[in-house]
């Protein structure tokens, strides 16, 4: 397989880099996150914002900025609707309680905005002396001199999304997708999993996602992301917690049943509905290969539960167009592709791989809820292969596959382009190689729930 040929470099470079054993990376995470002491001496006298801000989880009454910063720092951001910020409001990084201190990104979750409305912002950081519980004091404070604007989501705001998926850290692909997009400059853009390979520190995070090696490096910071996870995205001790770089939403807004999904969206975009699902690994949790650490299988069933109860919301119901998002296919139509439920180890030899090709108990727990409600489209990824498979008996919703990070004939990256134009969704497959389009589709209207 193709993509299995792509992932076997990366493979041995982890092996090799995992030869000092696990003490090592753990004295390696706590370095890269300053969580070893907890302590920082604030003494730098260098830039300490050292990145544009990233827009993360776009919502309708929400906002993540994150930033990198070189010091221990107290981030924070402005936000207004007006252009000078005269009317603006400070929001510190953290939830309630404290604020988080960090020497590696802040990260501000902005809430109590509203819907469809176009707000300006700054970022600002406090750099922190801390030398314990009662030795701590501000040193400095620097400002972006730059403002930037963001426009919220909602049912009454008409826009364009766009599908990203499996940049694997390939720049120089990266860098053509990053440029598509500003061409196209969507409402948001859905980051549909493998952003990474396998990535042991934050230091790692921090230059995929906030300070990437192209560019444009304000590539996110008018443009909201979201995020759903792929398989490599779970994998490497700072991956576990991808959290500290790509925030969740703040508790209060979910259910407390659902604190833990934090990957998972339900945002409406004018007639559009984007859902947001993580398909998780691509091995089952009894493989030997990962010592029982990832428990996938209750994952899914939660967010199972969670999306039962999204598609009754009064906002996606009455959605025209229903589009979800998630890493791995929920349909193949290839009887040699592994479909991820082959107990308990991924191998059976009517299958070429011994690791997921498509997600079968994914699409089990998550297609007849989606098919009940209409939605016209999947969007997912993890194959490097750009595919479109039509709807068929059993399944009403169609699948677009998108393409792999390398620039080949076969495994070309692809940003997918989605909007309502005519009261139709119109669906643009962008080959990013080419710079061709590749196809197009059109649906209409979803059938009215019974």
């Amino acid at each position: 397989m193709k993509r299995r040929t792509f992932l076997k470099d990366t493979a041995l470079l982890v092996a090799a880099a995992s030869t000092g054993g696990a003490l090592k990376a753990t004295e390696k995470l706590a370095s890269s996150t300053g969580s070893g002491t907890g302590k920082g001496s604030g003494a730098g006298d260098g830039k300490l914002i050292v990145s544009a801000p990233m827009l993360q989880n776009y919502a309708e009454t929400s906002i993540g900025v994150a930033f990198a910063v070189s010091d221990l720092a107290n981030g924070y951001v402005i936000v207004g609707e007006k252009p000078d910020l005269s009317d603006g409001r400070k929001v510190l990084c953290g939830g309630y309680r404290i604020t988080e201190l960090s020497d590696k990104v802040s990260q501000v979750r902005v809430t109590g905005l509203k819907p469809g409305t176009k707000y300006y912002y700054k970022i600002g950081a406090d750099r922190i002396h801390y030398g314990g519980g009662y030795d701590m004091k501000i040193l400095g404070n620097e400002e972006d001199p730059a403002t930037y604007c963001f426009t919220t989501a909602g049912a009454g705001v008409a826009g364009t999304f766009c599908v990203i998926n499996d940049t694997h850290v390939k720049w120089n692909s990266i860098s053509m997708v990053m440029d598509k997009l500003a061409a196209i400059s969507p409402s948001c853009v859905i980051w549909n999993g493998d952003a990474s390979n396998t990535e042991e520190t934050i230091d790692a995070q921090v230059r995929i996602f906030l300070d990437p090696e192209i560019p444009r490096k304000d590539y996110a910071s008018q443009t909201p992301y979201m995020f759903c996870s792929g398989n490599h995205d779970n994998r490497g001790w700072a991956n576990r917690h991808l959290e500290k770089v790509w925030m969740f939403r703040q508790p209060d807004e979910r259910l407390s049943r659902d604190w833990d999904l934090g990957r998972n969206f339900a945002v409406r975009m004018g007639d559009i509905a984007l859902i947001g699902l993580d398909t998780a690994e691509d091995k089952v949790d009894t493989n030997p290969r990962f010592a029982g650490l990832f428990t996938s299988d209750s994952y899914r069933k939660a967010q199972a539960v969670w999306l039962k109860d999204v598609l009754k919301r009064k906002d996606i119901a009455s959605a025209p167009y229903i589009v979800a998002f998630c890493h791995i296919p929920l349909f193949d139509p290839d009887p040699k592709h592994n479909p991820g439920d082959i107990y308990p180890a991924d191998t059976d030899p009517q299958y070429t791989t011994d690791f997921a090709m498509w997600q079968r108990t994914c699409a089990q727990l998550w297609g007849p809820l989606l098919d009940k409600a209409g939605c016209q489209l999947v969007v997912t990824a993890h194959q490097h292969h750009y595919r479109y498979d039509a709807p068929e008996a059993g399944r009403g919703w169609a699948q677009i596959v998108g393409g792999g990070p390398n620039l080949t004939e076969d495994g070309y990256p692809t940003v997918i382009e989605g909007k309502v134009d005519g009261g139709k969704l119109s669906i643009t497959v962008h080959n990013i190689m080419t710079g061709k389009v590749q196809e197009t589709f059109t649906f209409k209207p979803r059938r009215k729930r019974k």
